[in-house]
């Protein structure tokens, strides 16, 4: 039967990287932008000043963040083949130890000694098998993609640019900084709430705490650029 009936179904997040990669760029381009030009709205008096920082602020962002992304994906890679590289020469050069330290993890399942010696006799039959248990039971290391690092930039990146650009539209079809603010703020707010909904749903959170929180965060950061640059003009 291809199905039966009654099975249990688990249901994981399996992609985990690329997920934390959107909320990476989503989170900073929603907030970023959007207290720079809440900053700005309350120091100058043109659109157009607003619009043409957030571009740049939002170029450069999506650029540093995505090359961010980028060196920690790099960053994974190298570690892991450096770890790989190591385990292997241990295998060569001290195998008895290598598989008394096999016996330790099976021990914290519970299998006794016999039960220990006759699995570890056969995993070491096979070094790469070998190696790959413990890459994964003793450092707790899984093989990263070879495209992770490339995928994560551009993931980061796009996310940062699509996020940022939301703020700045309330600039673009309103004539005055003000007018753009209260445009800008409202259409952030809720995108900083439908954001943090799923967010909290595809990291099974609570969904509205959770959408609350990064509402809140958003707003604190706006509310203090705005008044550090209110505060600035007031002076000068």
């Amino acid at each position: 039967m291809s199905s039966i009936k009654g099975a249990h179904i688990e249901e994981h997040l399996r992609s985990s990287d690329f997920i934390t990669d959107i909320v990476i760029g989503m989170s900073d381009g929603l907030t970023v932008p959007f207290a720079l030009a809440a900053g700005l709205s309350g120091a100058v008096q043109s659109n157009s000043i607003i619009i043409t920082a957030g571009i740049a602020e939002i170029v450069a962002g999506s650029i540093a963040m995505g090359l961010g992304g980028y060196l920690a994906g790099k960053t994974e890679q190298d570690h892991y083949k450096s770890e790989l590289k190591r385990e292997f020469d241990e295998v060569e050069r001290i195998p008895e130890k290598e598989k008394e330290e096999v016996k330790l993890i099976f021990e914290q399942y519970g299998l006794n000694d016999q039960t220990q010696s006759i699995i570890v006799e056969e995993l070491a039959k096979d070094k790469v098998k070998w190696v790959d248990f413990m890459m994964k039971y003793e450092l707790s290391l899984e093989k990263p993609d070879v495209n992770r690092a490339r995928n994560s930039a551009a993931t980061i990146g796009i996310s940062y640019i699509v996020g940022g650009l939301i703020p700045l539209t309330g600039y673009i079809f309103t004539s005055t900084p003000y007018e753009g603010l209260i445009i800008s703020a409202l259409l952030t707010i809720i995108c900083l709430f439908i954001f943090g909904y799923f967010k909290s749903k595809v990291t099974g959170q609570p969904l509205f705490m959770g959408a609350f929180k990064v509402t809140i965060i958003g707003i604190a950061a706006a509310s203090a650029a705005f008044l550090v640059a209110k505060g600035f003009n007031y002076l000068f």
